[in-house]
């Protein structure tokens, strides 16, 4: 039973996925803002035009 908690206690291999994970999070993050932020432009951008127009 020792061995089996030490050896679970030294598992390193799911680490490596919650980080590619939480980098993936935070990319999907930063995309969603961005593009929000550019639609926002866009959208008044447009709207502008279509005023002068």
């Amino acid at each position: 039973m020792r061995k089996l908690l030490h050896n679970l206690v030294r598992d390193e291999s799911g680490v490596t996925a919650i980080e590619y994970a939480l980098i993936a999070a935070l990319i999907a993050v930063a995309a969603i803002a961005a593009f929000t932020l550019v639609g926002t432009n866009l959208s008044s951008t447009f709207s502008t035009i279509a005023g002068k127009v």
